[in-house]
């Protein structure tokens, strides 16, 4: 993903430099696109502006945090630091610094996303009702730190957070792992939003293909995204006439309409995007908030796989803060082992 991060900065004329914890990665797409190779971070953020944070999961936040002391705006790839309580802290850092800090949730920026979305809210459909996404495809081998909820049904959360306007109020989430990998290889997210919305998620590395939509069920008809075609397709149906003599047909008139956006590269919008922020110093558009929001359900969707049971999230800020006591008991417990 990195890499890909720096080919948009090198076409947009805003790539300083790369660095890859492996140097010879680095060494290679700094000779592709003609740029700097750095030997370290340190070494990077004395020369930058803002930086994307496209590292294994487990190290965004130590670098994230860097990058913010030293007053550079940063965009942390999803799913963002993966913990609640180091997403909240550069969420605070960040506020404290003044800097631009943006989660890199790739799918807000894609054209048919936001046209689902303004066509939502001016009624258009109607009353939205319930909305399913599906996000399935082989075993990406890249994904080494987290299982399908944090590293795909992320990306879903945070569309249906976007397109409703509302928060999860609670989730139930079934699944499991097929193939023996540390982490859920599949699974089923059943939400409930703050204003009534029904909203499921099936995501999995099981599938031969790549299946990326979104359907809708509206009080005017039935909507289905597709985030690959770029595409909107919206069915309403109208009753005929019905013959009393003749009930085995109910004649229907059905309306199929088909949206096709200007196709763009997400990933270059959230870019230019992130940029524009940076420069101006401004909030970003998907910000470090929004990745707690997202974490926040991920994690109780994780609560559920396990206890088989429904998470309410709206108490997860008190399960953090209990789990937080907890650490702090056990760093206690740990020192005055040490002294005895």
């Amino acid at each position: 993903m990195g890499q890909n991060h720096a080919r948009i900065y090198s076409e947009l004329g805003n790539l300083t430099g790369v660095y890859d914890a492996l140097p010879e990665s680095a060494q290679k797409v700094a000779k592709r696109l003609g740029t700097t190779a750095y030997g370290s971070v340190e070494a990077l953020l004395v020369d930058v502006d803002a930086v994307s944070i496209c590292t294994p999961t487990t190290n965004h936040f130590e670098v994230a945090r860097e990058a913010i002391r030293r007053g550079r705006a940063a965009l942390v790839e999803k799913p963002f630091t993966g913990e609640e309580l180091e997403a909240r802290a550069l969420c605070e850092l960040a506020e404290e610094k003044e800097v631009t800090l943006a989660s890199g949730f790739v799918e807000r920026f894609n054209p048919v996303v936001e046209a689902t979305k303004k066509l939502l809210a001016a009624g258009k459909m109607g009353q939205l009702v319930a909305i399913g996404s599906r996000r399935v495809s082989s075993f990406p081998f890249r994904v080494r730190d987290v299982g399908v909820i944090k590293d795909l049904a992320i990306h879903d959360i945070d569309v249906i957070r976007y397109m409703t306007g509302q928060e999860v109020l609670s989730v139930c989430a079934l699944g499991g792992r097929m193939n023996g990998l540390r982490y859920e290889d599949h699974a089923n997210l059943l939400m409930r939003m703050s204003e009534g919305v029904n909203a499921t998620i099936e995501v999995n590395w099981l599938t031969p293909m790549k299946v990326r939509t979104v359907a809708m069920t509206c009080s005017s008809g039935f909507a289905l995204m597709d985030y690959t075609d770029q595409s909107l397709e919206f069915a309403s149906a109208k009753a005929g006439e019905l013959d009393i003599t003749n009930l085995s047909q109910v004649p229907m008139e059905l309306n199929t309409q088909h949206l096709f956006v200007k196709k763009e590269e997400p990933l270059k919008r959230e870019l230019e995007a992130f940029l524009k922020a940076a420069e101006a110093n401004e909030k970003a558009a998907v910000d470090g908030w929004d990745a707690l929001a997202n974490i926040k359900v991920c994690n109780c969707a994780l609560r559920s796989l396990t206890d088989g049971m429904i998470v309410e999230v709206a108490n997860a800020k008190e399960r953090l803060l209990e789990e937080s006591l907890e650490q702090a008991i056990e760093s206690t417990d740990s020192m005055l082992m040490l002294r005895r």
